[in-house]
């Protein structure tokens, strides 16, 4: 799976969690650029992505993303 497909298939999590059809993330979206993703709103998106490419985060990772782009790589480096 290429980077990009990635990026698409997250994109389409981040629709669904946030029930939101305009969002649209890139590699530098952060918690600041979406207005409803808080705590809570992070560990259902984090659940989703684990679903959708099927794998687990590592707590550490979790805690420790910065930014779209740090999720894809965690992604990329699990499936």
């Amino acid at each position: 799976m290429t980077r990009e497909e990635i990026l698409n298939k997250v994109n389409e999590v981040f629709h669904e969690v946030f029930d939101d059809d305009s969002i649209e993330v890139t590699e530098t979206t952060t918690a600041k650029d979406i207005e409803d993703w808080d705590s809570l709103m992070h560990i259902t998106l984090v659940s989703e992505i684990e679903n959708a490419f099927g794998f687990k985060f590592m707590m550490k990772d979790v805690v420790g993303m910065k930014n779209v782009g740090e999720m894809l790589d965690i992604i990329a480096q699990n499936i």
